[in-house]
């Protein structure tokens, strides 16, 4: 399956069969996240993958009781390496501790300011989190390619979820990705048209 294929036929699988997933196949999907473009080559990244069963437990009720988490053979959770950012990194690290969180403002702030050369602890987490996305869609269509199923999951305890994982200080969980074999097979969601979405 090529890329384009593996786009057009990309779908969210909620519901998973029983049947493991090879830990090859696991491992050729995260060097998929691995080789992923960063701002500056930063390679923001952490990824910690779990298949047990009781985790997988812990970690559904931290995802608000999505069944699926538990039922997917596999759970990554996709993180922020803020420490990849060196010194700013390390500053923006010291803001979350004291409760500094990004916000809707924040982002609006960054849009606007362009490209300052000064420290500014939202350019940090806002390129992080656009680096640990195009690395999670990497590993969600080298999924697809090989006949896996995958679902983003945002909805979850993100403090809760760090201390289940015993997450280190400085690494931030963005997302939980489901992966496994599907026991479904969902029509394709609506799409804007393509004259809608340029200009």
């Amino acid at each position: 399956m090529d890329v384009l294929e593996a786009i057009e036929s990309r779908r969210s699988i909620r519901k998973y069969r029983e049947e493991p997933v090879p830990q090859e196949l696991t491992r050729r999907i995260l060097e998929a996240a691995r080789l992923a473009p960063s701002t500056s080559n930063t390679q923001s990244w952490k990824f910690k993958v779990v298949t047990d069963a009781g985790m997988k437990r812990r970690l559904k009720e931290a995802a608000l009781g999505q069944k699926f988490v538990e039922e997917a053979p596999v759970v990554i959770a996709c993180c922020l390496d803020l420490e990849a950012f060196a010194e700013r990194g390390r500053q923006t690290v010291k803001l979350l501790m004291r409760g500094v969180r990004p916000s809707l403002e924040m982002a609006v702030r960054f849009v606007r300011q362009g490209k300052g050369k000064e420290f500014d602890p939202e350019r940090v987490i806002i390129n992080g989190a656009i680096n640990v996305s195009i690395a999670t869609e990497h590993m969600v269509l080298a999924a697809t390619s090989l006949g896996l199923g995958t679902c983003w999951v945002r909805a979850f305890d993100a403090p809760a979820v760090e201390e289940l994982l015993e997450v280190p200080e400085g690494i931030k969980v963005l997302t939980l990705l489901t992966l496994g074999y599907p026991a479904q097979s969902p029509g394709a969601r609506p799409r804007k048209s393509l004259e809608e979405i340029t200009f």
